[in-house]
């Protein structure tokens, strides 16, 4: 009797988050709490409507960078016509959105049916440079995190620091630590546990770590949104999902992954190449981590 084929779990995943990012996964959405204050995905605090594509990640690293609470925004006329005025000397952050327009077809496509879609960029400010306006109450944070010891030792044994607390998830790459939020911060979404979100957060800071100087030597980004950055996003996204079924946090491939890694590939449209680099990196990340597994332990965990 023939011996059937090991599963490749690399290629399984990665072929399951693109045929899900061809799909259109949908819209991405943070799966914990800050300090209680509400999602982290940035939200219109006068609409209460979330900010979608390129502008929950534009609008969150600015609170994340700029110190600020809430990620709660509105225009300077939306913060007026509510009663609120905008502090002299704030800073404002820039947010795109599309109108779409009608015009004569081309008359050389026979395709165009003169619907056109262009980009308009507007100007927000956040909560935190508003005055007389009510901030909304904290949340009570929720029970802990059912542990996965496997997972535990797992990331023990890559020698990473990792610091609980605070409002955050991010790697640190000057001080080679990972830092994540407490775990009663972690809700969960549609398609993810609260557990499942806590381990695949985790995770994926660990495969940031994977590219530090001392490790895989990957390029540090520069700036957010710079090429490098999005390269360093899709490749880590991609080895946690990997990681995710290897260890069996998840029981299969989560939309949750395909919907982050689907906001940054937007961004490298240019380049049709990216994803598949990205796939690469993601394995060479993974193949590193696990060869500082003891391989006994690994086995068990796998």
């Amino acid at each position: 009797m023939k011996k059937a084929p090991k599963r490749d779990i690399h290629r399984d995943v990665t072929d399951k988050i693109l045929a899900a990012i061809e799909a259109d996964p949908g819209e991405f959405k943070m799966p914990w709490r800050r300090s209680g204050r509400g999602l982290t995905l940035p939200r219109n605090f006068i609409t209460q409507s979330t900010y979608s594509g390129i502008n929950i990640f534009g609008l969150s690293a600015a609170a994340i960078l700029r110190g600020f609470e809430h990620n709660l925004w509105g225009s300077y006329k939306q913060w007026e016509a509510a009663g609120a005025q905008v502090r002299r000397g704030a800073k404002a952050e820039t947010v795109v959105f599309y109108k779409n327009f009608e015009t004569e077809p081309d008359p050389n496509e026979p395709e165009d049916d003169g619907k056109r879609r262009v980009a308009r960029a507007s100007h927000v400010f956040n909560i935190a440079e508003v005055e007389g306006v009510v901030l909304p109450p904290a949340a009570e944070p929720g029970p802990l995190i059912e542990r996965l010891a496997a997972v535990d030792r797992y990331v023990a044994n890559t020698k990473v620091p990792v610091k609980i607390g605070g409002d955050r998830a991010f790697y640190r790459h000057s001080i080679d630590t990972v830092h994540m939020p407490e775990e009663g911060l972690f809700t969960g979404s549609d398609t993810m546990s609260r557990q499942e979100s806590y381990y695949a957060t985790l995770l994926h800071e660990i495969c940031h770590a994977s590219g530090h100087k001392s490790r895989l030597n990957r390029p540090v980004p520069k700036a957010f949104g710079d090429p490098v950055y999005i390269e360093e996003e899709l490749l880590v996204e991609l080895a946690a999902a990997i990681l995710c079924a290897e260890l069996q946090v998840t029981q299969d491939t989560r939309p949750d992954h395909a919907q982050y890694i689907h906001h940054w590939h937007q961004l490298l449209k240019s380049d049709s190449k990216a994803i598949f680099r990205a796939a690469a990196r993601a394995s060479e990340a993974v193949n590193f981590l696990n060869r500082l597994q003891p391989e006994s332990q690994h086995q068990e965990a796998a």
